[in-house]
This record gives structure tokens, sequence and C-alpha cells, in this order.
């Protein structure tokens, strides 16, 4: 069942959505901010951008960081077909009965940038850390601190077994833009 707006404000309020805004916010930036039955995360202005040196092969069980440059600022340039690891501004707590589907902005859809569907585990927490791809043959901007996915929250109607914590998940709590583990 999806969890409407006024769920997703009372929730909000109880420290599951910081900072959190109430409204959707438009005026001219890309929205964020509760909509019908989710809520529009916003970028922070810290990247990891590819860096694709010449041979690299990139292996999730042995990540080497080497392969981006870090940049901070208001607009991140991404290379054309390449990518670029972000994290979003709010801080996020799930709870035990809500399991969360993260899917990109339709206004980035249709520059050719896509967002990279992640789903919110139950009792995960943290900065969600985002792969954002730019399919494009030529550069593309990502604004910081403007929306850029829409999560969707999916109530159960039963508590799962075992959460995300229960498992001690790799990616619990996570404070900034994280690589993969394994």
């Amino acid at each position: 069942m999806l969890k409407n707006d006024r769920w997703i404000i009372e929730m909000a309020e109880k420290g599951m959505i910081a900072p959190f805004d109430r409204n959707q916010v438009r005026k001219g930036v890309i929205s964020y901010g509760v909509s019908s039955y989710g809520y529009d995360m916003r970028l922070f202005d810290e990247f990891k951008v590819f860096d694709a040196k010449e041979n690299a092969v990139i292996d999730p069980k042995n990540f080497d960081k080497t392969h981006f440059a870090d940049f901070k600022g208001d607009v991140c340039i991404m290379p054309p077909n390449s990518y670029v690891l972000g994290r979003s501004l709010e801080y996020f707590k799930i709870p035990r009965d809500v399991l969360v589907i993260c899917l990109g902005k339709s206004t980035y859809a249709r520059s050719g940038i896509i967002v990279n569907v992640t789903p919110l585990e139950p009792e995960w927490e943290g900065y969600i850390t985002i792969s954002i791809s730019n399919t494009a043959p030529v550069p593309a901007k990502l604004y910081s601190n403007e929306g850029l996915a829409q999560l969707i929250f999916l109530g159960a109607s039963e508590m799962c077994v075992t959460s995300y914590a229960d498992k001690a998940g790799k990616y619990q709590a996570q404070k900034g833009i994280t690589l993969s583990k394994t």
C-alpha cells in the first residue's frame, strides 16, 4: 500500500526525513519536498565524478577510490557518457514497516540523466548515496540543493521479520558518499 502525503508529513515530523520540507518547492528550482505519495529528495553539493583512466576497470568487490575526482559546488558538470556519485541533502530513518523506492525525476530523465533506482529497506538510515548517469554525448549539469529523485513509500500490513538494522547492513547510517563495499 502506498503511503499518502499526510502519513509522510506525520512521519517526517517524527524524524524520518531531516531536513524536511512539507510543501513541494518549485519556484526557479527542480522541485523537492512532499509529493502525493512520496518525497522529492534534494542533491547535496558534494560529488565524486568518475575519472576515466585508460584501461580502468570498475570492480564493485574491490573498488578503487582513485577512479573519482572529488568536487564540491552548486553545479556539477557531468562528462558525456559517464557518471557521478552524489548523496541526498536529507537524512532518512525508514520505519520497520516501510520500504522506499527511489526513482529519478522526469526533468533530469528528459535531459538524458538517469538516477539509479535504489530501495531503502525497513530500518535503514543515512544519507542516500546515489549513482547518476549522463547518457548524453555532451556534458550535463546537476544542481545542488534541488530535487533529484522521488522517494515512493510503500507500507506493509505487518512488520518485516528481519530489517536492515537487524542484518547490520554495511551501508547503515552512512554519512557521506559511500563507495561500494563487500
